[in-house]
């Protein structure tokens, strides 16, 4: 079992480094035309993505089943929003890399004459599907948090209630937003592992929102968000304290 866990902890840190420098070449090919860097060493850049690329989809050959069997375990937890936003999010996620397993193989030539745009698309709605139950599953967690935060300082609490119901509509919306704010920061703060999450999951958001036409960007910020949600996914294989759970 130990062995095993090395093995795919040393993967999944493999794979991981292969999407980090796919995304800091996009970023990097961005910057240089920005720059005005000559069209040769742009080409090379390029090239080099789409080998990234290209690896990284070879990689994950596998994940689909991965995806499922997190699923089924999924199904057993007792928070019913839990279970369904984690379990709907890993069905998402093994259709996902299901596409992208198609699309590699008409990659390398495997399928010929396949619509690689079709499934590129597909792919990505998959994708997007799956983050936005994360983010939901993210919130969920930040609420279940502001509450039981709200109820240990129940006295403050009332306090600030008399005193909403004192002051104007205007200053009353802005002291409670105040409060809710100043709130998320301390549950956000007190909480590295939720932290990452949200913040790994909204830099991933803007991929497929952009691949997808849905919120076109432009790759410079692709490839930073997408650099720094690799960034955050490696942290938390170097420390697993910071892998929100379950």
């Amino acid at each position: 079992m130990g062995n095993a866990y090395q093995f795919r902890t040393r993967f999944l840190y493999l794979l991981l480094s292969f999407r980090a420098a796919q995304y800091a070449c996009t970023l990097l090919g961005y910057t240089l035309q920005k720059n005005g860097a000559s069209a040769d060493f742009l080409a090379r850049i390029k090239q080099l993505e789409a080998h990234m690329s290209l690896g990284r989809k070879l990689f994950r050959l596998g994940n689909s089943a991965d995806a499922l069997e997190s699923a089924k375990r999924a199904i057993h937890l007792s928070d019913v929003v839990l279970r369904f936003c984690i379990t709907v999010s890993n069905l998402n996620r093994a259709m996902y890399f299901a596409c992208d397993n198609i699309l590699w193989a008409g990659k390398s030539g495997l399928i010929p004459h396949m619509d690689q745009e079709k499934w590129s698309q597909r792919s990505f709605r998959y994708y997007l599907f799956a983050l936005i139950l994360n983010l939901s599953r993210d919130a969920y967690e930040i609420r279940l948090l502001m509450e039981r935060e709200a109820c240990g300082k129940r006295p403050k609490g009332s306090e600030t209630r008399h005193a909403l119901r004192e002051d104007g509509s205007l200053q009353q919306l802005l002291l409670m937003l105040k409060v809710k704010l100043h709130l998320l920061v301390h549950v956000l703060r007190s909480n590295p592992p939720l932290l990452v999450d949200v913040v790994k999951n909204a830099c991933d958001l803007f991929i497929p929102l952009d691949k997808l036409g849905l919120h076109k960007t432009n790759p410079g910020f692709v490839g930073l968000c997408g650099l720094t949600s690799s960034v955050l996914s490696i942290l938390t294989i170097v420390h697993p304290w910071l892998k929100l759970k379950p």
